[in-house]
């Protein structure tokens, strides 16, 4: 190392910054020459435990990793540290590096010449990152930006391109984790390619060589960290572009690696609304599942009526309506339906959702339907505007609940953690984050979405959240004491309920699915990746309250 070898004290933060990207330099030509003194792929790609992210540990990840904070701790630099295999390391400073010591970990023991080195520099988070620094170990290549000073490869500018929306060039993230839209995608664009590394895949996009990257998980789990992208997210933003997230929000993580995340970066704004139409398009002539809770008093007569306004279209009806027809129906889940028609109340929609992933348009034939648009009496008007195309699409999200290593049913509304035996009152803990948030004797515990807000939680006192609010409702039901109450947090935390007792308790998802959790366990809850699609005439949501709500009985 060149420039602070000798150095013994501690570096002021101002200096710090005029000498950061030198830093990386140096940070950089240690952990190649590191990795290099690595005899063979086989040890390169041994597992040598668990990284702070919950994923394997690699022997060059840990070699590249320890290159790292010993330069740190060498010189004495006064820089934190966020990094996949060790977590935050606080040294004092104000500024954190983010750090993948190696990003394509795979493509290296594979002798696949894609994998880098990536570090960033911020305080808090994506949007305050002001200098990056990414290292192609394989093939020399740097790439380098600070904030408001452009973007660079092997020092020559670069920028990104304007699309040709008939000759796209995507990449796409096709790993075992990816959503089918993914797949759907690639069979869309004229080219796509998945390297395995998300650092230089976005690159590609900065540098003019691609026009997007697309990363979508189907599982919380797998979407990318903060660590994977923090560099290359400043470069393409200074390169020109810019990264949405799925819901058309610019990007911003937390320095916290249990946040994540799915994304679009694009050079073109173009590009997003090409592959946001590509995930959400309803053809002109879509196929209608018809989906109906047979034991709401006139069903058959509803049933009737939709297919009447129907006519001329192509639908299908679930096995039990059928039956009412004396016809051969289709199980709901096996509907390859472009639209899905629910004729009942809440439930019926629940319950729908969860077997199909289609967009839905709820027909109240049940009680108060507050998630359902049409009423019975206005169904031949729902129809003719579905059929004409008068609608929106609205896109809500859903959590996901994680036990004992198992994923479970996501929920549109809530996940519910009570008592297993009627009059028992249970202990808990609840954590965001890992942080203890509170610990409360209770009946249970409602993790409830936006969505859900109007429903179970609202009951016990938890406010109802706007829909557009990326907010999660924790809700004791019951609680001993008087000072526990609903907390609100964010969308994209990790929540988790630990029952203290032996005492068994049930798990209830949307009402619709059970079950059986173990005293002295976790039940951890996440923002799932997938989504609900509910096709709306009005998209008021306070009139909506008001009027099923705060005048109903």
């Amino acid at each position: 190392m060149k420039m602070l070898s000798n150095q013994k004290s501690n570096i002021p933060n101002p200096a710090l910054q005029d000498i950061m990207m030198d830093v990386l330099i140096e940070i950089a030509d240690a952990v190649e020459e590191a990795i290099n003194k690595i005899p063979d792929s086989k040890c390169r790609g041994e597992c040598i435990g668990m990284g702070a992210d919950g994923t394997s540990t690699s022997q060059i990840d840990k070699i590249a990793e320890n290159t790292v904070l010993t330069y740190i701790q060498k010189n004495n630099l006064p820089l934190n540290v966020l990094s996949e295999e060790i977590g935050f390391v606080d040294n004092g400073g104000d500024e954190t590096l983010v750090l993948d010591p190696i990003d394509g970990t795979s493509n290296a023991v594979a002798g696949v010449p894609l994998f880098t080195i990536s570090m960033a520099i911020g305080t808090k988070s994506l949007s305050d990152i002001h200098t990056a620094y990414l290292r192609n170990l394989a093939t020399g290549d740097v790439i380098t930006a600070e904030k408001g000073k452009g973007a660079y490869k092997n020092g020559s500018r670069i920028g990104v391109r304007e699309a040709d929306l008939d000759d796209l060039f995507l990449m796409i993230y096709l790993g075992n984790g990816a959503h089918p839209a993914s797949f759907d995608l690639a069979k869309r664009v004229k080219s796509s390619r998945s390297y395995g590394c998300a650092s230089l895949e976005m690159i590609l996009v900065a540098e003019g060589e691609a026009d997007g990257f697309m990363m979508y998980s189907e599982r919380y789990s797998r979407a990318i960290r903060i660590v994977d992208i923090a560099a290359s997210v400043l470069v393409l933003r200074e390169a020109g572009g810019e990264v949405y997230d799925l819901d058309g929000n610019v990007l911003d993580m937390r320095f916290d690696l249990d946040c994540r995340s799915n994304f679009i970066a694009f050079g073109d704004r173009r590009v997003y609304d090409f592959i946001v139409k590509a995930k959400n398009e309803i053809p002109e002539s879509p196929k209608y599942g018809i989906c109906v809770n047979t034991n709401v008093h006139g069903a058959k007569e509803y049933t009737e009526r939709v297919m009447k306004a129907l006519e001329g279209c192509e639908y299908v009806l679930d096995e039990g309506i059928a039956r009412e027809f004396g016809l051969k129906g289709c199980p709901v889940e096996d509907m390859k339906v472009d639209i899905v028609i629910t004729i009942g109340g809440d439930g019926t929609i629940l319950r729908t959702f969860m077997r199909n992933k289609a967009p839905l348009i709820g027909i109240n034939a049940g009680g108060v339907g507050f998630l359902a648009e049409v009423d019975v009496k206005d169904l031949e008007e729902g129809i003719r505007r579905l059929r004409s195309g008068d609608y929106v699409v609205e896109e809500r999200f859903k959590i996901s609940p994680w036990y004992e290593g198992e994923y479970l049913a996501d929920a549109v509304n809530e996940a519910v953690v009570h008592t297993d035996s009627i009059a028992k009152i249970r202990h808990f803990k609840v954590y965001v984050n890992d942080k203890l948030m509170t610990e409360v004797r209770a009946d249970g515990i409602i993790v409830s979405t936006p969505t859900g807000s109007t429903c179970y939680a609202m009951s016990l006192g938890a406010p109802v959240i706007d829909p557009r609010v990326n907010a999660v409702a924790i809700v004791p039901m019951a609680a001993y004491k008087f000072a526990s109450r609903p907390f609100m947090v964010p969308a994209d935390a990790k929540i988790t309920v630990e029952t203290i007792m032996d005492s068994g308790c049930l798990l209830v998802v949307d009402g619709q699915e059970e079950y059986k959790i173990r005293g002295k366990t976790r039940i951890d809850f996440t923002r799932s990746s997938e989504t609900v699609r509910f096709i709306r005439f009005n998209t008021d949501f306070y009139s909506r309250v008001r009027e099923k709500l705060v005048n109903a009985i």
